[in-house]
């Protein structure tokens, strides 16, 4: 399984990362969320999410093999992690980030929270 996103639909309302947040930071953050949204303005003016597919190249390219992938999905061991960077400078979706208050970085790890909580439809799981 793996998140989509139809862009045409989205408004920038960015309340997939702040149900993100708040998700699994118990904080509105969405800087601390696990989906980027690219506005694009003035042209083509358009705002674009930023999701991670579930790829796995953040497993391959992690020097301390903190990513491991059950069922499709890949999520970080924080007690492995040494925090180093280097699955999101290699991420090809962007679709990880790092915030100073957290020990490791952040993804998604498909909860779904953000799929329930768009009010346009934008996200949704598939196969």
């Amino acid at each position: 399984m793996k998140l989509a996103a139809d862009s045409s639909k989205c408004m920038g309302c960015r309340v997939c990362q702040t149900i993100c947040s708040l998700a699994h930071f118990k904080e509105v953050n969405p800087k601390k969320a696990a989906i980027g949204i690219k506005a694009t303005f003035p042209e083509p003016g358009s705002y674009e999410p930023v999701i991670c597919i579930q790829c796995g190249h953040c497993a391959e390219v992690c020097p301390a093999e903190a990513i491991s992938g059950k069922d499709g999905v890949f999520v970080i061991d924080k007690e492995k992690c040494t925090a180093c960077g280097t699955c999101v400078e290699e991420c090809p979706q962007h679709a990880m980030f790092q915030h100073a208050s957290q020990d490791a970085p952040i993804k998604c790890d498909l909860c779904k929270e953000c799929v329930e909580m768009c009010a346009t439809g934008v996200l949704s799981v598939v196969e």
